[in-house]
Parts: structure tokens; sequence; C-alpha cells
């Protein structure tokens, strides 16, 4: 009997091992043979094995190869449902799956706006503020200063260049700019000169005799300027429905302008000539936009990926712009039938009148404050308008822009201080205004993502 037991007990254990030496094998085949990697196996739970065992009390250990056939025949799996946690989401989901090939993870993730993406939103929030402070007080600056626009143009510029040196003065000192950030090409900075001398000359000449609400409308056409200009200069490419909404854009401040001529509204006093030098004054000021641009662009390329400070923009831009107005002021004073040898006794009066000493002085109500106010307003737009050109685009920068446009119409249409009589918009114009913000809209329509790095 205690043979007979201890028999009984070393073939049990026999055959526990061998069971168990199959088991192991037939594992790590599976495993090699599996379509999947180590990877993806982890996500499932691998069902148990149920073994049948060999009807033959011994079996050959030597010959592993025979192994594979026999798992394969004499093991059988379970069918059991392969499941998969993901923790995509805050929420834990459970997947379930009959077939392990069909198997799909989709995943979804609230993302939240990228650091520069948040800087371009408060950035173009921003400057439709001062857009519309700044359209405002343009109109109310020239009221006193009608007879003398030249004046508050050299003025401003003047004031500009002062301001803008002193501050590229005190950040050069705190090392925020470098010598190779000042040692960028200087003809570019010319060109900008010239372009910004003439479109803010020309610009104030033709606002001091126009209507305040047909002065935002005029100036919408810089958009197509600035759409013509980034695609010769940059090389830009533009879908349909941008320039569709250009179109839509130019159509609607022909409706507005030639409709409210013809209605005896607000151009029905004004000559022609004014509405032309307006636009005329855009397509200067938008190919300078577009020459800052590429400045950016390029001195990225130059200082290694470091970004251009604004203020080296700002300073030398207008440096030149002031000594391009003197030089070109004997030319544009014709336009108000100025000669150059009532030049100088005009400069004079238009200070006089500016200084307003006692407030007497007839047709000045309103200065220094008015004029003083916009300059502030006009420097504190630029360096919010340019910070936006350097954080996006040119155009992202003038849609922001435009966005200012029907609060400024309807503010300028109102009574205001020094404006008492209110204009009187006409359907005609405001069919115009309709049609313009049609084309806004149409321009800002969202496009899907390209690769295209050229298409805006």
């Amino acid at each position: 009997m205690l043979i007979g037991l201890i028999y009984r007990h070393v073939t049990a254990s026999f055959f526990s091992n061998v069971l168990l030496t199959s088991h192991s094998l037939c594992s790590l085949t599976l495993i090699h043979i599996w379509p999947h990697s180590p990877a993806s196996m982890a996500m499932y739970h691998t069902p148990p094995f149920n073994a049948t065992p060999s009807p033959s009390p011994t079996m050959n250990l030597s010959k592993f190869h025979s192994l594979l056939p026999m798992c394969l025949s004499k093991l059988s799996l379970q069918k059991r449902r392969f499941t998969a946690h993901s923790n995509l989401t805050q929420t834990q989901r459970k997947i379930s799956l009959k077939n392990p090939k069909n198997f799909t993870i989709r995943a979804s993730s609230n993302s939240k706006l990228s650091p520069n993406r948040k800087i371009i939103i408060i950035c173009s929030a921003l400057t439709v503020t001062l857009a519309i402070a700044n359209r405002v007080l343009y109109k109310l600056a020239l009221v006193p200063l009608k007879q003398y626009p030249f004046f508050l143009a050299q003025l401003s510029t003047f004031g500009y260049v002062v301001i803008y040196f002193s501050i590229l003065y005190m950040r050069h000192r705190a090392g925020i700019v470098t010598n190779e950030m000042l040692a960028v090409p200087k003809s570019r900075f010319m060109a900008v000169g010239v372009l910004e001398a003439l479109g803010v000359a020309s610009g104030m000449a033709s606002a001091a005799m126009l209507p305040g609400p047909v002065i935002p409308m005029l100036n919408q056409t810089f958009l197509v300027w600035q759409l013509a200009f980034s695609t010769f200069i940059l090389g830009r490419r533009y879908s349909l429905n941008q320039m569709l909404g250009c179109l839509l854009v130019a159509a609607g401040v022909a409706i507005a302008v030639t409709s409210g001529r013809n209605a005896g509204h607000m151009l029905s006093g004004a000559e022609f000539r004014w509405p032309a030098i307006m636009i005329a004054s855009c397509a200067f000021q938008a190919g300078a936009s577009i020459i800052k641009e590429y400045i950016f662009l390029d001195a990225a390329k130059r200082l290694k990926g470091k970004s251009l400070d604004i203020f080296v923009v700002n300073s030398f831009g207008s440096g030149f712009q002031a000594l391009f107005v003197i030089l070109f002021l004997p030319f544009l004073s014709n336009l108000k039938g100025i000669t150059l040898a009532q030049l100088p006794s005009y400069l004079r009066n238009g200070a006089g009148c500016f200084l307003n000493i006692g407030g007497n002085k007839a047709g000045c109500d309103g200065a220094p404050l008015l004029p003083l106010l916009y300059i502030a307003t006009n420097m504190a737009f630029n360096i919010s308008l340019l910070n936006l050109v350097k954080n996006s685009s040119a155009v992202v920068a003038s849609l922001a822009v435009m966005l200012s446009v029907p609060a400024s119409i309807y503010i300028l249409s109102l009574p205001l201080p020094y404006l008492p009589e209110s204009a009187s918009l006409s359907p005609f114009f405001l069919f115009g205004s309709v049609v313009l913000l049609m084309g806004l809209s149409l321009y800002n329509l969202p496009l899907p993502a390209k690769e295209d790095s050229k298409t805006v």
C-alpha cells in the first residue's frame, strides 16, 4: 500500500510538471504569434487556459516543436469580453469589445487656449478699444485745427520721434534692445517713413474736410490695399471668401460714398477729391504696415529666432516719417492752396491756434486739449497695433481695427463736444455700411486647416 501511495504521488507530480511546462510554452508561443505589441497586450485581461489531460501517461519533453500542435489542439480559450479603461477624460469610461480586431479608441480633450493665442485675443480687444477712441479723437482734434492739418501732422510726428527714441534709449540701457536689433537694415525703415508721411499728411488734409461718419467708412479700403500688397510683397495667397469679402468691402464704401452725394447728405458739401485723397492715404498706410511685417519676419532670421523689439521699428519709422513730412510739406500744402512763400506763416498760425493761449482765438476752441488727447491715444493705438502685428500678422491687425467701424460710425453721427451738429445717416449710407460689414464677416469666416503656410 505504501508503494502504491508513493507511485501515485510521483505520477501526479510528473503530470503536474508536464502540464505547467506545456502551459508556459503555449503561453509564450501564443504571445509570440499574437499580432499586437507587448504594450498593446497590456491593455487586455488575458483569459485563463483550460488544459485537457493527455490520454498518454508519458510525454517526450525533448521535442519542443511538438508542443505547439499539442497546445493548439489540447488547449482551449474561454470566450470572454476584452475590456479597456481610458483615462483621457476626468471620468473613467469602460469600453467593452467582443472583437479585438475592431478595437478603436477615440480621444477627446478640452484643449485650453495656447499662451500665444491668449496674447492675440487680449491685444485684439485692446486694439479695438483704442481704435474707437482714436477715430473719434482724430476728428475732434481736427475741429480746432481744421485749417492747419499739416501742422497737426508735423506736431504728432515729432512728438512720436521724441517719445519713441526716449523709450528706445531706456530699453537699450536695460539690455532689452540689443546692438544686433539696432543693426537691422535702415532702408526698409526709410520706405516705411516715406509711405507713412504721405499717408498721415494726406489723411489729415482730407479728414478735416469730410464728415465724421465718412472717415471710418473710407478707411476700410485699407484692407483691400493691404490684401493686394501682401500678395505681391509677402507672396501670400487668400481664399475665395476672403477675396469676395474684400470686394464687398469696396462695394460698401462705393455705395456709401456715391449715394451720400446723390441723397444730399454727408458728402453733398464736400468735393470729390477729398474722398479720393483719403482712399489714397489708406493705400500708403497699408503699404507701410506690410513693410513693417516684412521687417519683423526678416529680423527673426537675422537675429536667429529672436523677436525684434517694436520700439526699434516705431522709433526709426517715426524718425524717417518726420524727415519726409518736412520734405513733402511744400508739395502737400498745395492740396490746401498754400504756396511755398505762405508756408512759414501757415505753420506759425497753426502753432498759435494749437497753443490757444487765453482761449480767445476764433475757431480754435478745444485746443490744445483735443490735439494732445488724440496724440496720446494715437501713440497707444500704434503701439498696440504694432504689437498685434508682431504676434500675429498685419491682416489680423487690420481686421481687429475694422471691428471698431460700426461703433465709430455711430458715435461720430451723434452730437459731440465741439461737434454739436449730428450727421444724418441716409438709408443708402446705412445700406453701404451693411454691405461693408457683410464683407468683413465673409472675410472672417473660419477656414479648414491647411498645411500650406502661405495661405492666410
